[in-house]
């Protein structure tokens, strides 16, 4: 369910006035608490001011949304839960009828936003988090989208650096648990992808972040070693140590992750949402159009990784 699906339930406006049952001031307006059935089909029961929705007040639409919450003015403004005709909800403040502030998402397919709104959009810092594979998005929002500097995390790694249009981008490094970092860079490139209309098929070009891996480093452990620690006095000596760049040989580990940081790898993505086929804006879906065409996910090459590291 889209998370834009309030914009098409209108609540009826001032001039709509249907049943009414409650109290009214001097002049006979609507003026304290009551409740209305409005011409539509729609009812609302609460607090008005002038004959108008103020105060707290459940407006209950007839395809089975409701918002519960408070109004100024015949507008959600303030705090308010929305919950929409496929069971998802929206529980956060409001503004001028838009979700705007600080608010929770739930998705009818258990994922969750958590973070800041601006104009009904996701917008600012908030985080993302996927049912399905337990993965999750921390980081910076722009109009709705995955934009700027953000951490992708995962059972047992993360990805950290930035996004652009729900893309990663620039460069970047994957955080593995066993105590390394593979660093490396996303570069956007595009590739086709065919469509069928109407009998035809036609070519479209998709944007696709492909992963380029540089070098491979250790994370600082901890308790460093002691600064007085004496090597062992029956070592090699300096002619017989391995330098930095000559006779040392990598890890198991390490040889594992510079097999895959060889040349380019493809993008990598947490998962999916259930649905149509159709991307809908109110979910996060990463799964790119171009794996269709063999382009390895984000979910696969990750979990390559991973394996490649046990």
């Amino acid at each position: 369910m889209s998370d834009l699906g309030s914009e098409e339930l209108e609540e009826e406006g001032e001039n709509d006035l249907g049943e009414y049952e409650g109290e009214r001031n001097e002049v006979g307006e609507r003026h304290g608490h009551g409740k209305a059935r409005l011409p539509n089909g729609d009812t609302y029961e609460g607090n008005y001011e002038h004959g108008k929705r103020h105060g707290q007040g459940v407006y209950k639409f007839k395809n089975g949304a409701r918002y519960i919450g408070e109004y100024v003015k015949n507008k959600k403004h303030g705090h308010g839960t929305f919950i929409y005709p496929d069971g998802s909800r929206y529980e956060g403040e409001w503004a001028d009828d838009r979700r705007h502030g600080y608010g929770i998402y739930y998705y009818v397919n258990n994922d969750t936003y958590t973070g800041e709104w601006f104009a009904h959009q996701r917008h600012g810092q908030g985080t993302y988090f996927y049912a399905e594979t337990g993965s999750k998005y921390v980081g910076t929002w722009v109009n709705g989208q995955q934009d700027g500097a953000a951490e992708l995390i995962h059972l047992n790694h993360r990805y950290q650096g930035k996004f652009l249009n729900k893309n990663p981008v620039g460069p970047g490094k994957y955080v593995f648990d066993i105590g390394c970092e593979q660093h490396g860079e996303y570069r956007l490139t595009h590739a086709e992808r065919g469509e069928e209309e109407e009998g035809e098929e036609t070519m479209m070009m998709t944007v696709v972040p492909k992963w380029r891996a540089t070098k491979i480093t250790e994370l600082a452990l901890w308790p460093p070693a002691l600064p007085n620690e004496q090597p062992p006095t029956d070592g090699p000596g300096p002619e017989e140590a391995p330098g930095p760049e000559g006779g040392g040989e990598l890890s198991e580990e390490g040889q594992a992750l510079a097999d895959v940081s060889e040349g380019e790898t493809d993008s990598m993505r947490p998962g999916q949402d259930h649905g149509d086929g159709t991307w809908e804006e109110g979910r996060e879906d990463f799964r790119y159009d171009a794996v269709d065409q063999g382009i390895v996910s984000f979910e696969e090459e990750e979990s390559k990784q991973s394996e490649l590291l046990e």
